[in-house]
């Protein structure tokens, strides 16, 4: 077998100019197979740690160095098989000079890779049948061997056969072992499904059903993750959770060539104008055949400069080669064979994938579907990505502001109006003039009776507002100011409910109060909002007015206020005194119907959004009374500024921080697109384009709490949601989504999200009645909260820490408000070893009307 280097140039347009690979251009070696062989590359792993690369031939197996200029007596080479046997799977072990390999004639042989001489074998076993993949275990003392729908582990001290595992209907086709439990291996075949065997004992612990209509090819456990990805042959991957108590469920299934064109339209659309930099494309010939992307083998991939938190994953297909993100689910790169002119392989037939170690180059094996050439390709993912990833424009964003309010900002009005003047002349003299004291009697004195309640009411509606809109000092020594713990459980089960509405109107919305968390505010859909206890204890205060769905409810920081938006066009500012509004705003403010209204700026100002318009409006309460001039409103609202979105849609959904001064603003788009705005500059700031596949419904930023403290950086964290499109967490760093989360069904009606105060946690309503919680740090669900008998269509997280006497709850909605607790206690101690826990809140559906509650 004779090769040698080639010298390839990408196809792709890259900013500043530049290689893909460590040097000049790609390393790129390929071998000529003589006309009488067949080389074979069925394996997924190789120790590019030492310069061998090994290549099977009709009757030898090779072995080369891949740090050398190939030469025709470059290979060392092993025949030990017939003369009729074709070599056709072999395994390399990474921690010793191994290789096991096995071929047509039913051997399976155990051999040394060359030190300076020729490799020696030794036969583990005969009669074997077709063997179409062999692995190594962890600790090379077991070798799995895949013939036909069995799979036989085989001892390599004793030449035993330790188990003989059967079960699948179907050759098998790969096989891979966990890394962190020995025992544990998975198979896949071509019968469409995997099955989780304890070697040891040679049991059956989990079998699947069938996945898909094509075979499955390939295999990888992916340790950092914990988690199975599953090849197939119609270019599908299936993900499976490895978690334990997760009992191997389905994390989230992909198609690679929808991936592929989706990744293709955002590089068209990151594309810089003026012109495209020549490409080194071979010239095209004729139309172009679509080509399939079978999943021919899969292998880990060093991206930790990608993300410090999630996996990336090699993809070897026959068109070409997949850089795969196993957190965000999506293509983070693509590197086509035929984008290199001087590469004669286009198809490939076999494909094997690994990364240095230590290093971060990666090296590709290939194979010819339709000659005899195998080539090795060595590719740097570092500048892969660069080279294909869309420019970040424009300043660093960040929640946290990073310098003082310009004059010239919209938010300067707002902080100029709350600086205190000093005090005239005229003030301070009347301060200091003696007023009369009213007369007070210290002995009782019995009443006329005339203040009285009567015997009887004529009309008395339920508002149960409090006089003075404080809580009592009893409730206030109830909870007390101590740090949330962020090392809480999510909930578990349920534990209460309390039913809201007779009628069959839903709960649309419910946010916890912001200071104490001990008040919650519900708009429904039959035009009322109700403010109710956080324990579910007591009779709902309702706030009556609007004349249409109530689809937006928002505290004020304080706790004194709460705003509503209704379908009806119209804005509310609430006090918790009475059942009066004290500031109403028309259509007159608005020109089409608010779809999202929020405090913001620690109570300065109110956003807004109407159409495609985010308006920041200036405000002030007024809660004095006047019997005479009671319908005469004294609150007042004045626009400071108004921002249109990029392409003037409609914007869906709007989220900012009022917590602490924060400048920048989120807005989301009919056009599936978000839009970042700065208001200390007065402008937009970025613009995502197709962030989900459709409209996005509602942003969640991870707000924290004054009971919880997290690092600077978690707060610009936010995360998004579409109907039939998950969840998917971004970063305003980067503007790049970190994670996704699509175990809860969601596919047509809007679910909620939510942040714990911790910023662990990732709630969301669901269609399947259940309520799902995520770790921010995984992308399958921790808890699915039962209780519900309809959609759950929103939730909410308590800012503040449970009480040591009497526990928090957690709440969901439906018909009834639920709680969900989980007592840890210890005899007498009950209250004072009663763990911290945090408020959760879940709405239900369209048809319930009910809350729950829910204890972490």
């Amino acid at each position: 077998m004779a090769g040698h280097w080639l010298g390839l140039e990408p196809g792709w347009p890259q900013g500043g100019g530049g290689r893909i690979g460590t040097h000049d251009s790609p390393r790129v070696c390929a071998w000529v197979v003589p006309q009488d062989t067949l080389s074979f590359l069925t394996w997924s792993h190789f120790p590019v740690a030492r310069p061998w690369v090994p290549c099977i031939s009709r009757r030898t197996f090779h072995v080369f160095n891949s740090l050398e200029e190939p030469k025709s007596d470059q290979s060392s080479y092993f025949s030990a098989h017939s003369p009729r046997a074709e070599g056709f799977a072999v395994s390399i072990s990474q921690r010793s000079l191994r290789a096991s390999l096995s071929g047509l004639d039913r051997q399976t042989q155990m051999t040394k890779l060359p030190a300076g001489r020729l490799p020696r074998g030794t036969v583990l076993g005969a009669l074997l049948g077709r063997v179409l993949c062999l692995r190594l275990s962890p600790d090379d003392r077991v070798v799995a061997v895949c013939a036909g729908n069995r799979v036989l582990m085989l001892d390599l001290e004793s030449r035993s056969t330790l188990a003989e595992l059967d079960g699948h209907h179907g050759p098998v086709t790969a096989a891979e072992f966990c890394a962190q439990q020995t025992h544990i291996l998975i198979s896949a075949s071509e019968d469409r499904s995997f099955k989780v065997w304890d070697h040891r004992v040679g049991s059956l612990i989990h079998s699947s059903s069938v996945l898909t209509a094509s075979p499955l090819l390939s295999l990888l456990v992916d340790p950092r993750s914990q988690q199975l990805v599953a090849g197939c042959t119609d270019g599908q991957l299936w993900i499976f959770s490895l978690v334990e108590g997760h009992h191997y469920r389905c994390v989230t299934h992909v198609d690679l060539r929808k991936k592929r064109e989706s990744f293709s339209t955002r590089r068209a659309e990151s594309k810089p104008e003026g012109g495209q930099p020549p490409s080194t494309k071979a010239p095209e010939t004729g139309e172009e055949t679509e080509v399939a992307l079978p999943v021919l083998s899969l292998a880990a991939c060093d991206c930790g400069f990608l993300s410090e938190t999630g996996s990336c994953l090699w993809i070897g297909s026959s068109a070409g080669l997949l850089i795969f993100n196993l957190a965000s689910f999506e293509l983070e790169g693509v590197l086509h064979y035929k984008d290199f002119w001087s590469l004669s392989i286009q198809v490939a037939g076999s494909c094997a994938v690994a990364s240095r170690t230590g290093g971060r180059e990666a090296l590709c094996l290939l194979t010819s579907m339709f000659g005899n050439e195998t080539a090795l390709v060595e590719v740097d993912p570092a500048a892969l990505l660069r080279s294909q990833q869309r420019p970040r424009r424009g300043p660093d964003l960040s929640v946290l502001p990073s310098s003082c309010v310009s004059p010239t900002s919209p938010l300067y009005l707002g902080l100029k109006e709350k600086r205190t003047k000093p005090a005239t002349q005229k003030q301070v003299a009347a301060r200091s003039v003696v007023k009369d004291h009213p007369l007070v009697f210290h002995n009782k004195i019995q009443s006329s009776g005339y203040t009285a309640a009567p015997c009887a009411t004529m009309f008395s509606p339920k508002t149960n507002f409090k006089n003075d809109g404080k809580r009592a000092s009893k409730c206030k020594n109830n909870y007390r100011r101590k740090e949330y713990p962020l090392e809480s459980p999510p909930p578990s089960k349920l534990g209460k409910r309390l039913a809201v509405a007779r009628d069959q109107a839903a709960l649309l919305c419910i946010q916890c109060s912001a200071g104490d968390g001990q008040r919650l505010a519900c708009g429904l859909a039959n035009h009322l909002s109700l403010v109710c206890n956080a324990d579910l204890t007591g009779t709902p205060a309702v706030l009556s007015g609007h004349d249409g769905a109530v689809g937006s409810v928002c505290w004020s920081h304080d706790g004194r206020w709460v705003l509503s938006a209704s379908q009806d066009g119209t804005l509310r500012v609430w006090s918790m005194r009475g059942p009066e509004p004290l500031l109403r705003l028309g259509k007159d403010m608005f020109p089409k119907p608010v779809q999202s209204a929020q405090f913001y700026y620690i109570d300065a100002f109110i956003l807004s959004s109407s159409g495609p318009e985010v308006q920041l409006l200036k405000h002030h309460i007024d809660t004095s009374k006047d019997d005479l001039r009671r319908y005469r409103q004294k609150s007042w609202c004045t626009p400071v500024c108004r921002l249109l979105t990029a392409d003037v849609v409609d914007i869906t959904s709007l989220s900012a921080v009022n917590d602490f001064h924060s400048y920048l603003v989120l807005a989301a788009g009919r056009n599936r697109t978000l839009e970042i705005f700065d208001l200390n500059v007065g402008c937009s700031a970025a613009v995502i384009t197709g962030a989900h596949s459709r409209p996005v419904y509602q942003i969640c930023q991870n707000k924290g709490s004054s009971f919880a403290t997290q690092q600077s950086q978690a707060y610009n964290l936010f995360a998004t949601a579409a109907t039939g499109d998950g969840i998917k967490l971004w970063d305003l760093r980067t503007l790049r989504c970190e994670r996704r989360f699509e175990g809860h069904p969601n596919r047509g009606y809007p679910c909620g999200i939510a942040f714990s105060p911790c910023g662990r946690f990732v709630a969301c309503g669901a269609e399947d009645r259940h309520a799902y919680v995520y770790e921010t740090s995984s992308s399958t669900f921790s808890r699915r909260l039962a209780g519900h008998t309809s959609t759950v269509t929103a939730v909410a997280f308590s800012p503040a820490a449970a009480q040591a006497a009497v526990p928090t709850h957690v709440l969901v909605d439906d018909p009834l408000l639920a709680c969900h607790h989980q007592n840890r206690c210890r005899g007498s101690e009950r209250f004072r070893d009663t763990e911290y826990l945090a408020l959760f809140i879940l709405l239900s559906s369209c048809t319930s009307k009910r809350l729950s509650c829910a204890l972490l």
